[in-house]
């Protein structure tokens, strides 16, 4: 571990990397990604064509065909969520749940007809969105996970801050030059170093995100349990009412609608319909949260069998709210515009280069001598990062592949995309345990870039895009493709420089160099393997 405390930094800071490195790179690129979800979710619908808002009536209208579908589909659930048509998203999407342990139900509606929508089904940018934080698990388990790993790459940013002694000069120094090793760690120190705060924001603010579900004592002491009633009393909700066990009609749907249109200036969003056959059904109108840090859903409250208000929450939160509600905006980052979002994204991939080098480091730190056989660990290691470095782009690439070559009325085909992802991700994974590292890593990163390319080749030729109206919403399609053959120029790149990679040839540690006499042959540094703890105490 080392005598000093910088050594022992330097110990904490490589080891704490390693153990959960690649489900934190995992999260970065996916929580990378997920900055432009919509338009994600727009791409893999292509199907749908951007829309005016609606106007008070059309909303009106377009929640009154939800809840006769749910009335007629769904009548013993005891919750009903209708997502209202939105500009990029002129669907009707419904949501209900009929009981704990029972799988919800959904379905999609055209605001016109309100017959179910043409569309293709695809989970879009919500999968990776989601898995950003849950890694496609039961989600208390994949939360507790992701939150267990963003704890300990704290402790790695903190660590690492305390072992560098140059982190100014780091900021300028990057020797792809000298010998691998020197590299990858000025690579790391780039990284990390010029995206610093940004590393430090997204960490922390992921943590505090899921604060509540980590340390749930004080809420669980204070309200027995009763979270949605701290929900509430904090102002982030409107008041829960408890169903009365007695039958009850649901007033009329559109004037609901109309009426909160005209309480709240910003879009809405969705509705919530809590008990929708009782006699004290609630009916909860969600708006977009208005522009600003904090992330707050303004939310008028009607009862559902009369159809009066009961309660407006615009504003008006509790200071530790606004502070939570803060965090969460500045993580999910709802307030950016397209260039601090496009900030934010080049960030992010900082970060997922900076926990990508670090990974490599490691294992080129611990490359045997000539001769030498690679132990067993090593060789875990060295896969581990193919798949993960190399397959997990890969595997979104193969994810959005699937939507474009699937039958559009294949059973499942969301599901069948996701298997696409995995599929990938574990097939070059298990791929890199056969075969010699650098081979496994050119195949890898090549095979990638083939697969963006195939991406673009597949939109636009199964696609019929509306080129002539990119300025009505079609212009992130070609940004989208865009993006994708960037990304397949660089892993060719990056797979021809692995390709040509010439060892270098070591000079003998003890022999001078020809024209140093023997005072200024001692203090040059002598080339060879640095352990890492020695190399980032060096930075």
């Amino acid at each position: 571990m080392g005598t000093t405390f910088r050594q022992a930094m330097a110990w904490l800071h490589t080891w704490s990397g390693l153990i959960v490195g690649w489900v934190l790179l995992a999260v970065f690129v996916t929580g990378t990604a997920s900055y432009y979800r919509a338009d994600i979710s727009r791409w893999m619908r292509p199907e749908l064509a951007q829309a005016a808002p609606l106007s008070p009536d059309g909303m009106a209208r377009a929640a009154e065909l939800g809840v006769a579908h749910l009335g007629t589909h769904a009548g013993g659930a005891r919750n009903w969520f209708i997502g209202l048509p939105q500009p990029d998203h002129p669907v009707i999407d419904l949501f209900w749940r009929t009981r704990p342990g029972t799988p919800p139900g959904q379905a999609r509606l055209d605001p016109e007809t309100g017959q179910p929508a043409v569309i293709r089904e695809t989970k879009g940018g919500d999968f990776l969105y989601r898995f950003h934080f849950e890694l496609h698990m039961a989600p208390l388990w994949g939360r507790w996970i992701v939150g267990i790993c963003a704890m300990i790459m704290l402790i790695a940013l903190i660590s690492g801050i305390v072992t560098h002694r140059r982190i100014f000069a780091d900021f300028f120094t990057f020797r792809r030059d000298k010998a691998p090793q020197r590299g990858w760690l000025d690579a790391h120190n780039v990284t990390g170093v010029l995206a610093l705060p940004f590393h430090l924001m997204i960490t922390y603010t992921g943590i505090v995100t899921l604060g509540v579900m980590y340390m749930p004592w004080g809420v669980t002491a204070a309200y027995k349990g009763e979270a949605p009633a701290f929900y509430a009393e904090s102002g982030q909700t409107t008041a829960p009412r408890a169903p009365s066990g007695r039958p009850g009609t649901l007033a009329p749907i559109g004037p609901m609608v109309r009426e909160a249109m005209a309480t709240v200036s910003e879009p809405l969003e969705r509705l919530s319909i809590l008990n929708p056959k009782d006699a004290d059904a609630t009916v909860v109108a969600v708006f977009e949260e208005p522009h600003g840090l904090s992330h707050e859903h303004p939310q008028v409250a009607f009862d559902g069998v009369t159809g009066a208000v009961r309660e407006v929450r615009q504003g008006g939160l509790k200071p530790a709210a606004r502070t939570f509600t803060t965090m969460v905006g500045l993580h999910e980052a709802h307030f950016a515009g397209p260039l601090l979002r496009a900030l934010f994204f080049l960030c992010g991939l900082m970060g997922s280069a900076m926990v990508a080098t670090g990974l490599v480091l490691w294992s080129v730190a611990r490359l045997p001598k000539a001769g030498e056989r690679i132990f067993p660990g090593l060789r875990l290691v060295q896969a581990l990062n193919i798949g993960t470095v190399a397959g997990l782009p890969g595997a979104i690439a193969a994810y959005f592949l699937a939507n474009r070559l699937l039958p559009l009325d294949l059973p499942g085909r969301a599901d069948w995309e996701i298997a696409a992802f995995f599929g990938l991700w574990l097939g070059v994974t298990l791929a890199a345990l056969v075969g010699a590292q650098r081979r496994a890593w050119r195949v890898a990163l090549a095979g990638t870039a083939v697969l963006y390319a195939a991406v673009v080749a597949a939109d636009l030729a199964l696609v019929a895009h509306r080129w002539a109206g990119l300025t009505a919403g079609e212009a992130r399609f070609v940004l989208f493709d865009a993006t994708l053959l960037l990304l397949a120029a660089l892993f060719a790149y990056a797979a021809r420089k692995v390709a040509r990679y010439a060892p270098r040839t070591r000079a003998k540690r003890d022999a001078p160099l020809p024209e140093a006499g023997p005072q200024l042959a001692r203090r040059m540094p002598a080339a060879g393997r640095v352990r890492p703890a020695e190399a980032l105490s060096e930075a």
